[in-house]
């Protein structure tokens, strides 16, 4: 088995650690599915020393504490899965096969998408850079190198999404999915906004009462909200947001300086009010969801 179903630490160790951890209620009550698929933190030694940045220049890329904040979803009857693996290694908010040429020492096969607006940012499945812009590897790579991230990181993450996602939709015939990641910025309480981006791909991939549910609660819990600028929602959102399908996705961007410093990498002291607030949210859906879902108008 590919992943592990065990409550996710505070911090994670760097060794020895399945692609994903799952942390699921005792019984799931509520048609939803939580996902943190870049706060992943386990970073192999190999990588390390491939890398012309130090740990501190790798983890800029990072949705840090992200799993931490939406931690409470398994109080709320809902599944929680979270990446190990870090974002800089392989991203699982990208096609499988997003892959810029300059990177590797062999040509790519044919069918891999070398054209893609992420690839081109240097963002693509294996990254060329962190999200501040820098370099990642002091070499090139070799496209087996790819092959093998791909196989043994993006594929089992994605399958266990899957999973959670049908077998949430076979017991309520239904399900929510709640893609959950960070963006750089202080936040409106900190003199500049947004504090949350709500991405629904322009209302294709979720409800529209389920964005204007979330946006109501966290306006009413003092947040500046906007929807889809400039998040409209990744690979995840677009790919499984399938309404017609009764499959909702919605993204949710919290920006960074409201819990964390930046800076440092550590938590901020808003930490603990910012995860309070997030589990209202998560319990205003649990209660609401059915409802929510049961008419797209």
């Amino acid at each position: 088995m590919w992943g592990m179903d065990v409550p996710i630490a505070a911090s994670l160790p760097v060794t020895d650690l399945p692609p994903f951890i799952i942390e699921r209620p005792g019984e799931q009550t509520a048609p939803l599915v939580f996902a943190s698929p870049h706060s992943g933190r386990n970073y192999l030694p190999e990588f390390q020393r491939a890398a012309r940045l130090d740990p501190a220049g790798l983890r800029r890329s990072e949705d840090s504490f992200v799993d931490e904040l939406f931690g409470c979803a398994p109080a709320c009857g809902a599944p929680l899965i979270a990446a190990t693996f870090p974002r800089a290694y392989c991203d699982p908010n990208r096609e499988a096969w997003e892959l810029d040429p300059t990177m590797f020492t062999d040509p790519l096969p044919a069918w891999v998408n070398t054209t893609s607006p992420r690839v081109g940012a240097g963002l693509g499945t294996i990254a060329r850079v962190v999200a501040s812009g820098e370099a990642i590897y002091r070499n090139k790579l070799r496209f087996s190198e790819a092959t093998a991230r791909v196989h043994g990181l993006w594929d089992p993450y994605h399958l266990a999404l899957l999973g959670l996602i049908e077998a949430t939709r076979q017991r309520f015939g239904v399900c929510l999915l709640i893609d959950c990641h960070s963006m750089p910025g202080a936040g409106s309480r900190r003199g500049t906004g947004p504090d949350f981006v709500l991405g629904d791909a322009h209302g294709t991939t979720c409800s529209p009462r389920v964005t204007r549910r979330v946006e109501a609660v966290l306006t009413s819990l003092g947040y500046q909200v906007r929807r889809n600028d400039p998040y409209a929602g990744g690979y995840v959102t677009r790919h499984y947001g399938r309404p017609h399908e009764q499959v909702h996705a919605l993204q949710i961007e919290v920006a960074r300086g409201l819990y964390m410093n930046e800076g440092r990498l550590e938590r901020g002291p808003a930490f603990d009010a910012v995860r309070d607030h997030l589990g209202q949210l998560m319990a205003d859906l649990a209660s609401g969801a059915e409802a929510l879902l049961s008419d797209p108008a």
